[in-house]
């Protein structure tokens, strides 16, 4: 038999160190992590807040967080759908719908820490560049870090919209034009880029829906209907996408707390595992248990157990 090099021994198994639970799941990047919790000594307990962005299938999920030795606890949070009690009842998942999330969240933050009439942000939505720190205020803005956890940085990335809408709500997160859209970096080096506000401003208000939404009427109106069931069910067309967007910017800034959801006066009536509401919907749900109870269900069980074997 050839020789075998033995490449790992006991002693590389005697030192291995399990990666973290949320590492090897794939979930959190923990250089990246470090890096945005880490505290300077000199600032010994002080809070470094962090503006998290995150996109699922369905919406565009905001929070404003700080990390602790028991967890992250989250000050403020917003959801694009959320958006509905402002006026966006679909399409919670575009750039537009992350430049609200973001202002709507802006907006909770400085209410929570009662801010809101000191840091008002950009009122106009240009699309210009915008720093909150440059105004002429008594007390400095309240700052954060922008944590997009996995997701790639890449140009005109939907996080850009988030982050633009939590800058012009007053939040002070440190942040170039260099990845929003209409960005065009310079041809040569040691030249600047050029920064297209109107380009991005069109993003802000869905103009590339709009768009897409008007040349598929054109050309494709079985398409259209399939593609913008939800929007014509909510009588939403081309021409009000940008009317929506610029009431529901309005409401946010006027009230970001939203209104508060219906409760359902439903009462429940119990027949030992059968559960029947009122609304006429019904549920199984076991009863709990006595610790005298389970011993005596497993007792039986064994009696029965047993019976049965001596019968064989």
């Amino acid at each position: 038999m050839a020789f075998v090099k033995v490449l790992k021994t006991a002693a590389y198994f005697k030192r291995f160190q399990v990666a973290r639970r949320r590492r090897r799941e794939g979930k959190t990047d923990y250089y990246a992590r470090r890096k945005m919790v880490r505290q300077d000594k000199n600032k010994f307990n002080n809070r470094k807040y962090r503006f998290i962005v995150r996109f699922t299938n369905k919406r565009c999920i905001c929070q404003c967080a700080y990390a602790t030795l028991r967890g992250d606890v989250v000050v403020a949070a917003a959801a694009s759908n959320e958006l509905k009690a402002f006026g966006i009842p679909v399409g919670h998942k575009n750039y537009a719908a992350a430049y609200a999330t973001g202002l709507l969240l802006a907006r909770r933050v400085l209410k929570h820490f009662d801010l809101q009439d000191k840091f008002k942000g950009k009122e106009e939505l240009d699309g210009e560049e915008y720093h909150v720190e440059d105004e002429e205020n008594e007390q400095r803005p309240f700052k954060c870090i922008l944590d997009v956890g996995l997701r790639r940085t890449c140009v005109g990335h939907r996080m850009w919209g988030a982050l633009k809408g939590a800058v012009d709500g007053g939040l002070h997160i440190p942040h170039s034009t260099k990845n929003f859209p209409g960005f065009k970096p310079a041809e040569e080096k040691g030249q600047e880029g050029e920064y297209d506000a109107e380009a991005h401003k069109e993003r802000i208000f869905g103009n590339h829906v709009k768009e897409y939404m008007e040349m598929l009427q054109e050309e494709d109106p079985t398409k259209y209907e399939a593609h913008f069931s939800k929007f014509i069910a909510e009588g939403i067309d081309a021409e009000k996408m940008e009317d929506m967007y610029t009431e529901a910017h309005e409401k946010i800034r006027e009230d970001p707390t939203g209104e508060p959801a219906e409760k359902k006066e439903i009462t429940y009536e119990r027949d030992d595992d059968n559960v029947k509401a009122s609304d006429g919907t019904e549920h199984v749900r076991s009863n709990k248990l006595t610790l005298t109870q389970r011993k005596e269900k497993v007792a039986a069980k064994i009696a029965a157990a047993q019976a049965k074997m001596m019968e064989e």
